[in-house]
C-alpha cells in the first residue's frame, strides 16, 4: 500500500493494519508528519508540529500493542488539535498570540492520550475562533487557509486547520470547536465529516472560552463512523467543566442501525441554493428513502439568528472584556474585529435575559420536533467553497441550512455534517443530520448508512492531495 492510499484510510482500517503489524504506529506517524509538513503547511493549516511528542507517543503505542495492551480504536492513530485547545508544553495561540502557553492541559487532550492517540500537530484556527468577527479568510496568524479540493478556495472557519488537514489526508482525525457552526460549515466546504455532539458531551476544560453556553468541542474526521469512534473516547463528565454531562456514551454497539429510519426534511432548505447543492441533496434524499421514510417538516417560526447574535455578542464580550477594553482587537488581522464586539459593552442586560428566555422556547419546540424523527435533514450549506482571497460576507445570508444549524446551536442538540457529492470546480457539498438531545447514535447511524449506500467516503481531493473517485451516487465525477 502506497502512502497516498494509506493517508486516506479510516480509523477502523488503520486499526486493523496496526494490530496485524502491517504498519507500526511510528510508520503511520511519520507519514502524517511528512504530509503535515508538506500539504498541511502549504494550506496554512499547521501552527505547531509536535514531532518529539508524536514520536515518543508512537513508540509507546507500538510497544503497548505488541504487548497485547489495546486501549481501543484510537490506539496508535495520529491526530491534530485545533489551536484553541491546550496541550502540555506546547504553544496554544488561539490563532492570534504566537507565544501563548498554558501550564494546564485540556481534558480532551488527556483523554485522547489515554486512548492511545498520537498528537502530531496543533492546527490552525481563525483568530480567537472568529469570535471578534471577520470577513476574510486571512484572519489568522497562520494565513488564509486553503481548501484541499481547490487550493484557491477557502475552508470556512473557524475550525479551518482541522478540516484542511483531515480533508488533505494529513491526519485521520482532528478536534475542532463549534460555537455557531465552526465544525459543520468547514466540514461542508472540505468534504469531511464533522460532529457537534450534545452540549456538555465533551468537556471544554483547557480550551479557549468564547461563549460559555454555546461552545462545544468535537471530532472532524473522514467519515461519520470515525466521528463516533472519536466521540466515544472524548465524551464524559469532568469536574473541571461544570456544564459537562454525567450521561455515559458508547458508540460501539453490536448492531448499529442501517434501515428503518424516520427522516424529517426541512421545508424550503434548498431555496436559493446553488444548483449542485440542490441536486446532491435530492440525490441523498432518494438514497435515504431506501432506508427510511421522508416527511417534509417546518421548523418552528422563531428568531434563531437574532437570538444567537445576542447570546454570542454578550458572552463573547464578557469572555474578552479586558482584552477589548485595552484595545487588543486593534492588533488582530481582521478589520471587522476592531469594532465588532464593542456593542457588547452597552448591550442591555434585559436583552440578554430576553434572548435566553426565547432560547428556552427554541430548545423546547425544536427538541419536540426533533424527537419525532431519527434525524432532521438540510444541506449543510447552500454554496460550495468561496475564494481563499475573497471577502465572504456576501455568502453569510446565503448560508442555507442556517436555521437548522442555529436551531441546533441554541438548543444544544447534536448535528453531523457529511460529504454528499461534488459541485462546481469539483468542490464538495454537505448534508446535515440533526437530532434530539443525546441522540448522537441515531444521527451517526443514518449518516453512515447514507455514506455506505452512496460511496461518498471514496471521494478524494484531486491533484497532490489524493486521487478522486470515479463516481459517487452512481454518477461519474
Amino acid at each position: 500500500m502506497n502512502e497516498e492510499e494509506l493517508a486516506f484510510l479510516g480509523i477502523r482500517e488503520l486499526g486493523t493494519l496496526l494490530r496485524s503489524g502491517e504498519i507500526s504506529p511510528t510508520e503511520l506517524t511519520e507519514v502524517c508528519l511528512r504530509r503535515l509538513d508538506d500539504v498541511g503547511r502549504s494550506l496554512n493549516a499547521v501552527v505547531t508540529m509536535t514531532e518529539d511528542v508524536a514520536r515518543r507517543e508512537a513508540v509507546l503505542a507500538g510497544a503497548e500493542l505488541r504487548a497485547g495492551l489495546d486501549r481501543g480504536p484510537l490506539h496508535g492513530i495520529p491526530y491534530g488539535l485545533k489551536d484553541i485547545i491546550s496541550a502540555a508544553g506546547l504553544p496554544t495561540t488561539w490563532g492570534a498570540f504566537p507565544d501563548q502557553r498554558f501550564d494546564t492541559e485540556a481534558t480532551v487532550t488527556r483523554k485522547l492520550r489515554d486512548a492511545g492517540a498520537i498528537l502530531v500537530a496543533k492546527v490552525a484556527t481563525i483568530e480567537l475562533a472568529g469570535g471578534m468577527g471577520y470577513d476574510n479568510p486571512n484572519a489568522s496568524i497562520s494565513g488564509a487557509p486553503g481548501n484541499p479540493w481547490h487550493t484557491g478556495k477557502w475552508t470556512n472557519g473557524s475550525s479551518s486547520g482541522p478540516s484542511a488537514v483531515v480533508g488533505a489526508g494529513a491526519v485521520p482525525f482532528a478536534i475542532g470547536s463549534d460555537t455557531g457552526g465552526s465544525i459543520l460549515l468547514p466540514a461542508a466546504f472540505t468534504g469531511t465529516a464533522g460532529l457537534r455532539a450534545t452540549y456538555g458531551r465533551v468537556s471544554r476544560a483547557g480550551a479557549m472560552t468564547l461563549c460559555w453556553t454555546l461552545d462545544r468541542l468535537g471530532p472532524m474526521c473522514r467519515s461519520a463512523d470515525d466521528c463516533g469512534l472519536v466521540l466515544e473516547a472524548i465524551a464524559g463528565a469532568d469536574p473541571r467543566d461544570p456544564a459537562s454531562l454525567t450521561d455515559s456514551y458508547s458508540y460501539r454497539r453490536p448492531r448499529p442501525r442501517r434501515e428503518g429510519f424516520r427522516f424529517g426534511v426541512i421545508a424550503g432548505s434548498c431555496d436559493g441554493a446553488e444548483p449542485e447543492v440542490s441536486a446532491n441533496f435530492r440525490t441523498s434524499l432518494a438514497a435515504l428513502a431506501e432506508i427510511g421514510t421522508l416527511e417534509e417538516v417546518e421548523l418552528p417560526d422563531l428568531p434563531y439568528d437574532d437570538v444567537a447574535e445576542v447570546v454570542m455578542g454578550a458572552e463573547a464580550y464578557a469572555a474578552f472584556d479586558e482584552f477589548i477594553a485595552a484595545g487588543g482587537t486593534a492588533g488582530l488581522t481582521a478589520a471587522k474585529a476592531r469594532g465588532h464586539r464593542l456593542a457588547g459593552a452597552v448591550l442591555p442586560a434585559h436583552d440578554y435575559i430576553r434572548a435566553q428566555r426565547i432560547r428556552r422556547v427554541i430548545a423546547a419546540e425544536f427538541g419536540e420536533l426533533a424527537s419525532r424523527y431519527d434525524a432532521l435533514l438540510a444541506p449543510s450549506l447552500g454554496v460550495v467553497a468561496s475564494g481563499r482571497k475573497e471577502d465572504f460576507e456576501y455568502m453569510l445570508p446565503g448560508a442555507f441550512g442556517r436555521p437548522l444549524n442555529f436551531a441546533g446551536v441554541l438548543s444544544g442538540t447534536p448535528t453531523v455534517s457529511v460529504l454528499n457529492g461534488l459541485g462546481r470546480d469539483g468542490l464538495p457539498t454537505g448534508i446535515q443530520f440533526a437530532g434530539a438531545r443525546l441522540t448522537e447514535n441515531a444521527i451517526l447511524d443514518a449518516a453512515v448508512a447514507l455514506e455506505t449506500r452512496t460511496g461518498t467516503t471514496a471521494l478524494r481531493p484531486d491533484g497532490p492531495y489524493g486521487v478522486a473517485a470515479a463516481s459517487v451516487n452512481g454518477r461519474p465525477v
